[in-house]
This record gives structure tokens, sequence and C-alpha cells, in this order.
């Protein structure tokens, strides 16, 4: 089965950085969608960075956006989240999920949180002022 296991969690000051990894193991269909999510206590989970296509485009919440990339190496195996000029409002746990539905492939399919089967644990990411 598919196993995912987040690291490189910290508690950083605010503009501080950060690089998330994913490590995958068992069987992991190149056709996954793969991303990054974050939930804050009281909060719902929430995408932060996707990249539903290998080699394809990476797509990213209006939060995040211009702060964090996501990436990818060795296909599936291995998820990058690198985290800049970080703000307290970016402390969260984080995850990365998979999803083996073909419409997160879609636009409106790939922010549906529901649609990830696949999930680590979560690293969590503390930032301070």
């Amino acid at each position: 089965q598919v196993q995912l296991q987040e690291s490189g969690g910290a508690s950083v000051q605010t503009g501080g950085s950060l690089r998330l990894s994913c490590s995958g193991s068992g069987w992991m269909d190149r056709r996954y969608c793969m991303g990054w999510f974050r939930q804050a206590p009281g909060r719902e989970r929430e995408a932060v960075a996707l990249i539903p296509e290998e080699g394809g485009t990476a797509y990213y919440a209006d939060s995040v956006e211009g702060r964090f990339t996501i990436s990818q190496y060795n296909g599936k195996t291995a998820l990058y989240l690198q985290m800049d000029s970080l703000k307290p409002e970016d402390t969260a746990m984080y995850y990365c999920a998979a999803s083996s539905a073909s419409s997160c492939r879609t636009y409106g399919g790939m922010w549906h949180v529901p649609l990830y089967n696949y999930w680590g644990q979560g690293t969590q990411v503390t930032v301070s002022s």
C-alpha cells in the first residue's frame, strides 16, 4: 500500500524559511496527483500547493503564492515544499497527500481535500514573531 511521511517541520521566526520533504513508499502510480496541505487548530484542512501531473503545472493557494514552491524528485518517491518569507498565519500541521481519483487532475477537483486518499502523518510548522 502507499505510505507517505513528511519531515522538515520546525519552529522559525517570521520571515524565515523551511523546506518540507515527503517520502513515498509502496505502490505509487505515476498518474496520482500529489500536493501539500495544512491544518491549523480550529480550521479546516486546506490545500496549499498542488502538482496534479508529474512534470506538469503547479498550483498554489492565494495565501502562499509567491512564497511557497512545490517540487518533485524521482517521480512520486519524493515531494518537497520550499517555504520562504514565512508568516505567523502559516503556522499549521503540514501534510503531503496523493490522490488516485482521475478528477484530481481537473482544476475543480484538485482543490477538493476529500479527493485525496493517501496521507502522511503531518509535520508541524510554527512561525513566531
